[in-house]
């Protein structure tokens, strides 16, 4: 059974090229758990409605990276714009 949670992104106030955001106190997580993260269409900050979720999701990979055991980064890199506020993204990991 996979493990899920969402956590928030944040480019800040000034434009940005990437974000890095790092998950953490996830026991039975390991250097060969399948990490997986996404942005949903639906979701809305403070910064960022549901179209800028939309529209985000399909200019922005996330890049997942183990870090150490109970933890892992999710990296976000637009492509061709800059990032701007808040963005509301979902994980999931299994071993």
């Amino acid at each position: 059974m996979a493990v899920t949670g969402t956590a928030t992104l944040d480019f800040t106030t000034t434009p940005s090229e990437e974000t890095t955001l790092v998950v953490t106190g996830q026991a039975g997580l390991i250097s060969t758990t399948h990490i997986e993260a996404w942005i949903q269409g639906n979701d809305v900050t403070s910064d960022n409605g549901a179209d800028e979720h939309a529209e985000f999701s399909a200019m922005c990979p996330l890049a997942c990276k183990w870090t150490v055991d109970g933890s892992f980064e999710i990296k976000a890199m637009p492509i061709g714009a800059l990032g701007l506020g808040t963005f509301l993204v979902h994980w999931a990991w299994s071993n």
